[in-house]
């Protein structure tokens, strides 16, 4: 099979992720082709697969991956020039589904360019999970030097590349894992404390490192199963950053429950909201991409399976088997 995808018929097991072939048509004004050579692999692809994230089906799967350009839409009234060309090494994080392919047709505007110092499995790694660390400590709340904060889950790919930054702006970090062979992984990422947060007291930890006051903000992926162990471990007017939920999501809060903890704040960011616009999105990258380049980030690549083998690799993703970031070769 020379160029296929895998296309999501009906929602299911990792069985019902099997390739097929496509004829993709020329790109379109304000569209590149892109051969793609690595894509990311996210939990949102298995909350895809099992329904618990809506789609029109048939639907593609995955939404971010890197490659090289390899046609380049017609120009138009409407449309000027691509800043691309055949040949440059690309990535996107901000399309909508259809990532897990050989070759895709993606709009011009949500590409951003890859520096030569970073590797195509590398920067899949990393594109899509800096950029949203990005947005969580340079704009939900831009953490400052000498702050004490916490992330859950810390061995996972975001929580990983969240450490290490964290470490480098002198941010005190508490990451929380979910079993104790995780701890190393948090420790040599950056994370200064590390808590078990199915057995561990998080907010007498957090108070204990903050002079019983509690921390400024919680970055929180897990969902209902931390909501309140992450609330506990606020200061007044704290901010619980809730970005995802792995253990199921928080229904049913009680707003009085936010004033009698200490007037705190919920928010619930997604990433296109932070990256509304081209120039606002490739600046983020090159910050990304820049710390990968420097060696600030690290990848953190620990599994890679063939395309083909998607439903392996989200089997093994959906339980919990990996660390690091896992990337998907067509």
């Amino acid at each position: 099979m020379s160029d296929y995808a895998i296309r999501l018929h009906r929602t299911g097991g990792p069985e019902v992720l099997q390739p097929e072939p496509i004829e993709l048509p020329p790109p379109r004004a304000g569209e590149v082709r892109i051969r793609q050579t690595a894509i990311e692999l996210s939990y949102g692809d298995v909350l895809l697969r099992t329904g618990a994230l809506p789609a029109t089906l048939p639907s593609g799967v995955g939404s971010s991956a890197v490659g090289v350009v390899e046609a380049v839409g017609p120009v138009s009234r409407r449309r000027a020039a691509s800043d691309f060309s055949v040949g440059d090494r690309v990535g996107y994080a901000t399309v909508p589904f259809g990532a897990y392919a050989g070759v895709r047709n993606v709009p011009a505007d949500a590409l951003v360019p890859l520096p030569a110092e970073v590797g195509d499995e590398d920067a899949a790694a990393v594109l899509a999970k800096g950029l949203l660390v990005w947005a969580l400590i340079r704009r939900v709340h831009t953490v400052e030097a000498g702050e004490t904060v916490v992330f859950h889950a810390a061995a996972g790919g975001v929580g990983l590349i969240a450490g290490q930054w964290l470490s480098h702006l002198g941010v005190r970090a508490i990451g929380t894992v979910g079993a104790p062979e995780k701890v190393r992984a948090a420790v040599d990422n950056g994370y200064d404390e590390v808590v078990l947060y199915r057995h561990d007291d998080l907010a007498a930890r957090a108070r204990d490192l903050t002079d019983g006051v509690g921390v400024p903000v919680v970055y929180d992926p897990i969902g209902a199963e931390t909501f309140a162990s992450s609330l506990d471990a606020l200061r007044p007017r704290g901010l619980l950053v809730s970005f995802g939920s792995v253990s199921g999501p928080v229904t049913g809060l009680d707003l009085g429950l936010l004033a009698a903890k200490g007037s705190l704040f919920v928010t619930r960011p997604t990433l296109g909201t932070y990256l509304p616009d081209p120039a606002t999105l490739r600046a983020a990258a090159a910050e990304v991409l820049g710390l990968v380049a420097c060696g600030v980030i690290r990848s953190n690549l620990r599994q890679r399976f063939d395309l083909a083998d998607a439903g392996k690799a989200q089997e093994a993703l959906e339980a919990r088997a990996t660390v690091g970031a896992t990337v998907l070769l067509p």
